[in-house]
C-alpha cells in the first residue's frame, strides 16, 4: 500500500505533461516543473537508451545541472557533456559483455537557487558566524549575490532521494541499491555529488566530481571554506568496501584554484582508500567547461560505472 501511495503521490508531483526530444543517440523524456516538498520545482529529464526494454533491468546516473548535458543547441554557451552519445557507446559495450547497462537522469538547476542548493550544508554550519555572513554575502564576478537564498542542500539531496528516486524507479526499469545508483556533478555540482554520496550512502554508490569547486565562493584569500571542507570530507567519507570516487579537474581558470585542495583530499583517499575505488584525473591545459567535462566522462565511464562484465 505504501509503495501504491508514492506511485500516486509523484504522479501527482508532475504539472505538465511529459515532453520528447530529439537527441542524437537514444530518447530523451522531459518531465517540465517536477515538484517538490523541499525545493523549487525544476526540469527533469530522463535518458533512455534507444532499445530500452521493461524486461531489462538498468543502472542510474543522477547528474546536476541537466540542462547542460545532452543538447548543444538549448546551452547558454552551446556546449553539452554529450551524456546520451557517451552512455549509448557503453551501453553497447556492456550489453556484449554481459554488463549492466545505464540511463542518465538530468536535473535542471533552477538558477537562482543553484548555490543555494549545492553549497553542502553541514560545511556551512561547521563555520563561525562572522565566517558564515561572510560567505552568504559572497558575489559573483557582476557583483551579483552569490547566494540568493539560505543554503539548503540538505533538503535538494531529501528531493533527489526521496521524491524524484523512488519516482525514476517506479516509472522506469531500474536496480534500485546502490551498486547500481551513481551521482556526478561539475563544479558546484561536482560538490553536491561528494556530500551526497558521504550524506547517503545507502543510497549511491559512485560520485563523479568534474571540476569539483571546492573553493566554494570565488574568492581565495581568507577562505575558511576549503579547511572545513576536508575536515568535513575526513570524517564522512563513506566505506571503500561499496563505494567509488571519481575527480578531475584541468589547469585553467577556475580550475587553476582545484589543484592545491585537490592534493589535500587525494591524502585523505591514498589513507582510507584501495587505489581501485578511487581516481584523480588532472588534464593539463584545459579549463572550466564542458568540452572539458564530456572528455573526462567519457573517458572514464567504465570506472566509475564499475560494471561486472566491463574490463
Amino acid at each position: 500500500m505504501n509503495k501504491l501511495k508514492a506511485i500516486f503521490f509523484f504522479w501527482g508531483c508532475l504539472i505538465a505533461q511529459i515532453s520528447f526530444s530529439q537527441i542524437p543517440s537514444g530518447n530523451l523524456k522531459s518531465y517540465p516543473n517536477f515538484n517538490s516538498k523541499f525545493v523549487t520545482s525544476r526540469h527533469v529529464d530522463v535518458w533512455l537508451p534507444s532499445d530500452y526494454s521493461p524486461s531489462r533491468k538498468y543502472g542510474v546516473i543522477y547528474m546536476h545541472d541537466g540542462q547542460n548535458l545532452f543538447d548543444a543547441n538549448s546551452t547558454w554557451n552551446h556546449q553539452e557533456w554529450g551524456i546520451d552519445e557517451a552512455l549509448s557507446k557503453y551501453n553497447s559495450r556492456a550489453e556484449k559483455l554481459g554488463g549492466i547497462e545505464f540511463i542518465a537522469v538530468g536535473i535542471w538547476n533552477d538558477g537562482v537557487n543553484r548555490h543555494s542548493n549545492y553549497f553542502p550544508q553541514k560545511v556551512y554550519e561547521m563555520l563561525t558566524p562572522s565566517q558564515k555572513d561572510s560567505i552568504l554575502a559572497a558575489k559573483r564576478n557582476r557583483n551579483s549575490d552569490l547566494f540568493s537564498n539560505p543554503i539548503n542542500s540538505d533538503e535538494y539531496l531529501k528531493f533527489i532521494v526521496t521524491e524524484l528516486k523512488p519516482f525514476i524507479d517506479s516509472t522506469f526499469s531500474t536496480l534500485t541499491s546502490s551498486d547500481y545508483t551513481v551521482i556526478a556533478g561539475s563544479s558546484m555540482g561536482g560538490l553536491i555529488s561528494m556530500y551526497a554520496i558521504c550524506e547517503y550512502p545507502q543510497v549511491f554508490g559512485a560520485a563523479g566530481c568534474f571540476s569539483t569547486h571546492w573553493p566554494g565562493i570565488f574568492e581565495m584569500n581568507n577562505n575558511p571554506i576549503p579547511d572545513a571542507m576536508v575536515k568535513y570530507f575526513s570524517s564522512n567519507l563513506p566505506s571503500p568496501k561499496n563505494h567509488k570516487f571519481l575527480f578531475t579537474h584541468g589547469t585553467e581558470g577556475l580550475d587553476s584554484l582545484y589543484g592545491p585542495i585537490q592534493k589535500r583530499i587525494d591524502k585523505v583517499m591514498q589513507k582510507k582508500y584501495p587505489q581501485n575505488r578511487w581516481k584523480t584525473q588532472v588534464d593539463q591545459g584545459l579549463g572550466h567547461q564542458e568540452t572539458t567535462w564530456q572528455k573526462q566522462f567519457d573517458e572514464n565511464l567504465v570506472f566509475l560505472l564499475k560494471n561486472v562484465g566491463l574490463k
